[in-house]
Formats: structure tokens, C-alpha cells, sequence
């Protein structure tokens, strides 16, 4: 491997560093940054001219449904997909069958990440808190940190017991890994498919209370003062009275961070109105203040994290009656350009600030050494223009799953490729 970037803009957050320089890359190691590097006849040049390379991107929360739901996805399908999105790592969770509950499975699938795309893009499980996820048992926490896993999760059900989590904090912390939290309180969302409010009044369709979000969270917090050196991650939030939650917690100096994903920064529940069931997630796309707050807590770092949720489904099971359907949408593709729209045009957050969320800071939670750009370290880069004007085509959606709302929407920003473990993957 013998790669020469030109005239590249480097935006490297843990640096401060933002300037447009050249970059050589060799056998998979930073050889050289300076100005002008002269390449060898056989190095391959890309032309960055107008294009942004930073620390390599990593979605701390993707589904990839291996093993048991292949149908949907598979970690081969899912790996490309977020290659085609410019994320060189993923952590995928649980809610697999069987569940990533025990050592077996987190090393399956740690091993079948490495063998998709030639390992190119790297993928850390995320182990179960409980047996089966089932709320019932402590997973082994142990074995599964020692097989791979970067931290703790029932997502797709909460973990409702207030015991289960006191537990699950206290043995999480002996093994320094978060504690993912699905945030949701579940004898108050039984049946729901949509945000209660207005909207799902007009429509007929049962709907998700706020509050069964930020009480969890607010539980939680509670647990954590009791043990202060857990960590604790809220997954997708997605309320202003959350975000004011964690916001207080981290005011008091607790150890908790949150993520929000591309669809609830951008999307209302007027887009239900469609009954498109692709516009089902949990938890479900909430109201235009809810919206404005989840923009203003990325702004202030009151959230830490873009990550996606990315969660394939086949075209039949979506393609039913909306209260049927199940939740999730695919993510992983349209994330960059999502977040260059609502986030980076506006002016809520700087190009610097939203590598940051997409790359340092989920390494961060999730315990993975930092990426340093620089002579001497290994690349681990995402490469992508800032400036592309593109409209979202499922079809041409890499993933196996089409399940976007966004079919159609014009976005700016595109991923042009990646490097990472010693490999260059350039999209057409």
C-alpha cells in the first residue's frame, strides 16, 4: 500500500488541526505529512482537492442482525454499508439470535467482522446486560468484556428492573465499560407506535409518552450516584427533558453521556402523517421542539455522540399496516449527510465539532484508543466532501435492508472513502 492524498483539508480534532496539507500513506502507516510530497511511480494518488480527511468515523450503535436475522442484514452487507457511509468502525448491538449474551457470540462475531471486506471496517460487539436480554439475569460480564465487548447493552428493551440496573452498573464498572441504556419505561409504552401528542390523536394510532423516556433516565442517574464509578450512555435520546437530565448530571460531574441520531435532529412526527411505516422507530420521531433541543444539546455538548441506530428491515415486514411494523430505519449511509444539512449549514456545530461526535468522542465512551493523525501511527482516516450535492436513492442503499425515509432528499455532503488496517476503500 502506497497511497498519496493531495491537497487534502486535515480537520483532526484531538489537534485542533485544520489545513490543507498532503498525506502519504504506506503499508497501512502515516509515512509522511508535508506540503507537496513528491510520490513515487507506483503510489497511488486520490485528489483531495475540496475534500476532508479525519480520524475515522465509528457508529457506536448499529444493528447488524447477525446471527439470526440474515435477512435482513449480515455483517458482511452491514460492514459495506458503513464503508459506503465513511465510518471505518462500528459496535453493533445485541438484539441478535442468539443474543451476544455470552463469549461464543461476541466472538463470532468479532471474527466474522474481520473477515467482511478483508477487515477493513472494524466491529465491536456490544454484549447483553442480561441472559437472552430478558431482564431477568446479569450476563456474563466478564466473559464477554474478555471476548471483545465494549460495552453493555439490552437495547431494543430497556433494562427495566431498577435492581438489575444497580447491578449492572456496579459489576460494568469493575471492567470500565458504559452501560447503554434503551430509555424507556415499558408498562407506559406497551402497544405505542408514534409520539403521543397531537399528532397521533388526528391520526388514530397509539401513541409513546415522552415521559417514559426521560423517567428512566431520570432513574438511572439516580442508580448511578450510587455507583459513582460506573459510566453510563444514553442511547438515542431523543426529548428536551431528557437532554435538561443528562444536562443537570453532568453539571454534578457523573459519568454519563448520551448520542442522538440523524432522524431526531431532522425529522418531526408530522412526518407520520404519510403512514409510511418507515417513519416507525423507537423512540419515535417527537415533536419540532424536541427537534430544536436535540440541535442546541449537540451545540452545548450536552450530547456527545451522532450515532445512527442504524436497523435493517426487509420490505415485506415494513411494507404492513403501521401499528405491525416493526421499528427502526437504515442509517449508516445518509448519517454524514443528514448531519452536514441540519447541523453543519446552519451553524449548530463547526466541521470540527461534528468529527468530534462521529469519530473521538464515541472511541472515547466506548474505551478505544484515540485516533492520531500523524508520522509514524496507523491510518485510520474517512475521507469526504463537504460540499457534494446528492439525493438519497434506496436502491442504491448498500445496505441489504431499503427501510429510509429519506428516499428522494437532497443532501450535502458525501463520503468518498476510508482507510483503515492497512486497506483503501474509494466509493464510485
Amino acid at each position: 500500500m502506497n497511497v498519496v492524498l493531495k491537497s487534502a483539508r486535515l480537520i483532526d480534532p484531538a489537534t485542533q488541526r485544520d489545513e490543507v496539507i498532503d498525506i502519504q500513506i504506506v503499508d497501512g502507516v502515516i509515512a509522511k505529512i508535508g506540503s507537496a510530497i513528491r510520490a513515487q511511480s507506483d503510489a497511488q494518488i486520490v485528489d483531495m482537492k475540496g475534500a476532508i480527511a479525519s480520524p475515522g468515523f465509528i457508529d457506536m450503535h448499529v444493528h447488524l442482525r447477525e446471527p439470526g436475522f440474515e435477512h435482513k442484514e449480515t455483517i458482511a452487507t452491514g460492514c459495506t454499508s458503513a464503508a459506503e457511509g465513511g465510518f471505518t468502525a462500528v459496535c453493533c448491538m445485541p438484539n441478535t439470535n442468539p443474543a451476544i449474551d455470552d463469549e461464543s457470540v461476541a466472538r463470532y462475531v468479532h471474527e466474522e467482522g474481520k473477515r467482511a471486506l478483508d477487515g477493513l471496517v472494524d466491529v465491536f460487539p456490544i454484549g447483553a446486560v442480561t441472559k437472552g436480554r430478558k431482564g431477568e439475569e446479569l450476563a456474563p460480564m466478564a466473559e464477554l468484556a474478555a471476548a471483545g465487548a465494549v460495552g453493555f447493552s439490552d437495547d431494543g428493551a430497556p433494562v427495566a428492573n431498577a435492581g438489575m440496573m444497580r447491578s449492572a452498573l456496579e459489576y460494568s464498572a469493575m471492567f470500565g465499560k458504559p452501560v447503554i441504556q434503551h430509555a424507556e419505561e415499558p408498562t407506559m409504552t406497551k402497544g405505542g407506535c408514534m409520539h403521543e401528542g397531537r399528532t397521533s390523536t388526528l391520526l388514530g394510532l397509539p401513541g409513546i409518552a415522552p415521559v417514559a423516556e426521560e423517567m428512566m433516565i431520570a432513574r438511572d442517574i439516580m442508580l448511578l450516584r450510587y455507583a459513582p464509578k460506573a459510566r453510563y450512555h444514553v442511547a438515542h435520546i431523543s426529548t428536551r427533558a431528557s437532554v435538561d437530565i443528562v444536562r443537570n448530571a453532568k453539571k454534578e460531574e457523573l459519568s454519563v453521556t448520551c448520542e442522538v441520531t440523524p432522524h431526531h435532529f431532522t425529522l418531526t412526527d408530522e412526518a407520520v402523517t404519510t403512514y409510511d411505516t418507515n417513519t416507525k422507530m423507537n423512540p419515535p420521531l417527537r415533536t419540532i421542539d424536541d427537534v430544536q433541543a436535540m440541535k442546541e444539546a449537540l451545540r452545548d455538548g450536552t450530547i456527545d455522540v451522532i450515532a445512527t441506530d442504524h436497523a435493517p428491515h426487509t420490505i415485506d415486514e415494513k411494507e404492513v399496516e403501521y401499528t405491525a411494523a416493526p421499528f427502526g430505519i437504515v442509517g449508516l449511509e445518509t448519517a454524514l449527510g443528514l448531519a452536514m444539512v441540519e447541523l453543519v449549514e446552519p451553524g449548530f456545530l463547526t466541521l470540527m465539532q461534528l468529527i468530534e461526535k462521529l469519530s473521538a468522542n464515541p472511541r472515547r465512551i466506548v474505551g478505544l484508543p484515540a485516533i492520531r493523525i500523524e508520522e509514524g501511527a496507523t491510518a485510520n482516516m474517512t475521507l469526504f466532501r463537504p460540499d457534494v450535492r446528492w439525493s438519497v436513492d434506496i436502491a442504491a442503499l448498500r445496505s441489504k435492508s431499503k427501510n429510509s425515509p429519506f428516499h428522494g432528499r437532497v443532501l450535502v455532503g458525501k463520503a468518498m472513502g476510508i482507510i483503515n488496517n492497512g486497506k483503501i476503500r474509494l466509493n464510485a
